[in-house]
């Protein structure tokens, strides 16, 4: 028997089965959906944090004080020492509380930053309206305040915001600008924040330390040289490695990078499950599909059909309906991530993850066959004749 005879009788077995065809498939349209959707979720989140990393710059190291094991504390003053390690550009201090604003009637809970003239070229934000903070400001303690897009909005709502006077726990500051919207980043959200001077928010909240500073290197080529400078430093003063970590922006995105790809295999291995699932579904009709037709498959061998034209027209069915299967997971698991799009959930679809998935799928359906396929091609005519 020819293959075109073959494919046209599969054809027909399987369309004159619609419903039990379908639900045949549907394991294979579940595992195909999720392990594109799940997967395209973590490439899409790994490529919002690299693409938030590398909007930093490269030649980004950042420092956090934990003060584990040591009782000495950073100063302000004790930055001098890292500004004039070689390579460096600039060192940006950061001193962080969370607190609620008040403007009128309205409020909001938000995160006050001490920051200092840097900070908002070395975080790359940008100003929607207003002004920086300035070395004045830094000198003179002044209570002034850069609000957050989040924060603007809440207080005033469609109202200029500038040269307002806002209550933040009580103390009040004068309004000189509004960031534009960042959403969120690998670090949080720069949206609910609101930065004032450095050594006003050390004044105001009566803590002379630090908590972390950013140090920015020349060029990236410094960045390893600028890296072991500050932590030699940092062991000198305070005496142990466990009072600070130390990171550059390549760091973290190798890690937030281990991490999210991990989770994506992990996801992917659970939705490949479901394709295991839909082949023991593909096997169990099959075998029944084989029981039903005993009879059909001994009139065929007693024609002259082969063993192996039963079991090339069996596992055909069964790849015809895996790889359907795994066609319509695929066109199902593009529309999710269109419609996650449009919830600002991002996703990253690539080729090779939706090749894979349907390679998968069309595999699955051929191995799971075999039994189904091999049990029908065994058969005797004489038993097939004979079956009721």
């Amino acid at each position: 028997m020819d293959i075109k005879t073959i494919i046209k009788m599969s054809l027909k077995a399987i369309a004159s089965n619609k419903l039990r065809s379908f639900l045949t498939m549907l394991g294979i349209i579940i595992g195909v959906t999720s392990i594109i959707v799940l997967v395209s979720i973590g490439q899409g989140t790994t490529a919002n944090i690299t693409s938030s990393l590398q909007q930093t710059g490269s030649n980004k190291i950042i420092v956090r004080i934990t003060n584990q094991g040591s009782i000495k504390e950073l100063s302000y003053a004790d930055l001098k020492d890292y500004k004039n390690i070689e390579g460096v550009s600039y060192v940006s201090p950061t001193l962080s509380s969370s607190i609620t604003a008040a403007y009128e009637s309205n409020s909001y809970d938000a995160t006050l930053t001490g920051a200092d003239e840097n900070y908002i070229k070395i975080n790359n934000y940008t100003l929607s309206t207003g002004r920086a903070i300035t070395p004045l400001d830094m000198d003179n303690r002044n209570k002034v305040a850069i609000l957050g897009s989040d924060v603007a909005s809440e207080l005033f709502s469609h109202a200029d915001p500038i040269n307002k006077v806002i209550s933040v726990d009580g103390i009040n500051y004068t309004v000189v600008g509004v960031l534009e919207s960042k959403d969120t980043s690998s670090t949080g959200t720069s949206d609910d924040i609101i930065l004032t001077p450095f050594t006003t928010a050390q004044r105001v909240l009566k803590n002379a330390n630090i908590s972390s500073f950013t140090v920015i290197a020349d060029s990236s080529d410094d960045v390893e040289n600028v890296m072991q400078n500050v932590e030699l430093k940092l062991l000198s003063y305070f005496g142990t490695e466990d009072a600070y970590n130390v990171n550059n922006s390549q760091d973290l995105l190798d890690s937030i990078t281990e991490v999210t790809n991990t989770l994506s295999f992990a996801l992917g291995g659970i939705a490949f499950i479901s394709l295991l699932v839909g082949g023991i579904g593909i096997m169990n009709i099959m075998l029944v599909s084989a029981t039903e037709r005993t009879k059909e498959i001994g009139i065929r061998k007693a024609v002259g059909a082969k063993k192996k034209d039963i079991l090339m027209q069996f596992l055909f069915e069964s790849a015809v309906i895996s790889s359907l299967g795994g066609f319509i997971g695929i066109l199902l698991a593009y529309i999710i991530c269109a419609i996650l799009s449009k919830f600002s959930i991002s996703t990253v679809t690539s080729f090779y993850i939706v090749l894979t998935s349907f390679i998968f799928s069309l595999a699955i359906g051929i191995v799971f066959g075999i039994m189904p396929a091999n049990k029908a091609a065994k058969l005797r005519p004489v038993d097939a004749l004979r079956y009721e």
